[in-house]
């Protein structure tokens, strides 16, 4: 028994002794995780949330009073231009509409009849010139037998008489043919007149039924039949009859933070996906980027808000989807994506290696006097370097960035391809000294050693 403890202590010494010796040696030592500057693509991607809608809809609003007779869509049904949506009770409108027209069938009849005296008096002004070209030849012959002195008197008189009878004869033949144009035109101006009440009638007959203005969906159709509806008056809304949208251009209007919507320009591209059609992406680009900050609590402009309470805000963006899809309505959750920048086989690192370094860190506590101004920090990244002993340190090195993609950013300068940075971990990051000793780390979940202080 006393030899089997006597192997036992042995064996825990020679263990004590073991880690001792490798506490020892690393000593000195911090634990950092690292790796290599590689090339490869790069995309900036800005995501908002918001919704689908159509880039053009309209809302079909009662113009004119009553009841509502009949609706010929419901909510979803698809329309085509031109078609009759509603319709009200019309029969003031209608009985306008029939009384004028029967009104524009008498003054055509009392034109034709006007038209008819006017032939009338043509043909008797026709009649009237002949007779006159008779009774003037009648006349300039009694004339001339009267100064030949073959004609008595009265027979020369009683010609006379017939020819200023007959010039009276169509006198009287024109003005009766004036005055049957003047009664033809001015029948022709009562039509134009009653045709015009016509038009009017007709319009407030239309007026009682909706109609398409384009290709669409009904989404929204807050009224029944047999409902009153009015028309708007002044500032004050009228009834809605529905809502008709044009699905042939569909957008997804979504909010940006404010942060990034300085980098968001009309024409980039993105991607929408919709909560309803998981799996689903639907292509599109930039269409429009608002000019007015939202208050995200709210939704109202800040233009329009009376309080002056600071918070987030965000900025409209409008994506319109480059191919349309039956499955799609308005009013859907969606998210997009918004590539507002793309660089190919760009030097890059982790986003993680970047940090904040002073050169006052790496100097010893108390060299620093309490006057001096303080360095100010650097963006860059520790580098791995071997010393003249080869062993592996630290190097703080400056550098300059530049797009920045989902974990990855691009380095425009400080790194070569291939150079080895440290990436974490990040409590590591925040006060490691420049040159300081490393020690590889392969298991990602072990915790480092903090760094030995010089």
């Amino acid at each position: 028994m006393k030899k089997i403890l006597i192997i036992v202590a042995v064996c825990l010494a020679a263990v004590g002794l073991i880690v001792a010796g490798i506490i020892f040696q690393q000593s000195g030592y911090t634990h950092v995780m690292t790796t290599k500057v590689s090339r490869q693509d790069l995309s900036t991607i800005i995501s908002g949330t918001g919704q689908i809608k159509p880039k053009t809809y309209v809302v079909l609003g009662a113009t004119a009073m009553g009841r509502v007779t009949h609706l010929f869509v419901k909510e979803g049904d698809r329309v085509v231009k031109g078609q009759t949506v509603a319709s009200i009770e019309n029969v003031q409108q209608e009985a306008a509409v029939n009384g004028q027209k029967a009104t524009i069938d008498a003054a055509k009849t009392d034109i034709a009849s006007y038209i008819a005296a006017e032939k009338t008096a043509e043909a008797n002004l026709d009649h009237a010139k002949a007779d006159l070209v008779q009774k003037k030849l009648d006349y300039e012959r009694a004339d001339a037998m009267l100064k030949e002195g073959i004609l008595s008197k009265q027979d020369y008189d009683a010609k006379k008489a017939l020819y200023d009878t007959d010039v009276a004869s169509v006198a009287q033949a024109v003005a009766q043919l004036n005055q049957a144009k003047a009664n033809t035109d001015s029948a022709r101006g009562h039509l134009h007149t009653q045709e015009a009440n016509l038009k009017a009638n007709q319009n407030s007959l239309d007026l009682t039924y909706a109609v398409a203005p384009f290709d669409g969906i009904v989404t929204n159709e807050p009224v029944r039949e047999g409902e009153t509806v009015v028309i708007g008056i002044q500032n004050t809304n009228g009834s809605t009859l529905m809502t008709l949208a044009d699905m042939s251009v569909i957008t997804a209007e979504v909010k940006v933070d404010e942060t990034d919507i300085v980098n968001v320009k009309v024409g980039q591209p993105a991607e929408v996906t919709v909560d309803a059609l998981p799996g689903k992406v639907f292509k599109g680009h930039v269409t429009l980027v608002g000019d007015q900050a939202i208050n995200r609590s709210t939704g109202i402009a800040t233009s329009q808000s009376t309080t002056g309470t600071e918070e987030a805000k965000d900025f409209k963006v409008v994506i319109t989807l480059d191919d349309k899809s039956d499955d799609l309505r308005p009013g859907l959750s969606t998210t997009a994506k918004i590539t507002t920048a793309h660089k190919t086989a760009v030097l890059s690192l982790p986003i993680q290696a970047l940090t904040m370094h002073s050169p006052d860190a790496d100097k010893p506590a108390g060299t620093v006097s309490a006057g001096a101004k303080p360095t100010p920090p650097q963006q860059g990244v520790f580098k791995i370097e071997k010393d003249k002993s080869g062993k592996p340190r630290a190097k703080f090195v400056p550098v300059t960035t530049g797009i920045t993609g989902a974990t990855d950013i691009e380095v425009t300068s400080g790194l070569n391809q291939g150079d080895e940075v440290v990436i974490g971990p990040f409590k590591t990051l925040r006060i490691i000294k420049d040159n300081a000793l490393i020690k590889r780390d392969e298991d990602k979940g072990q915790t480092s050693a903090p760094p030995p202080s010089n």
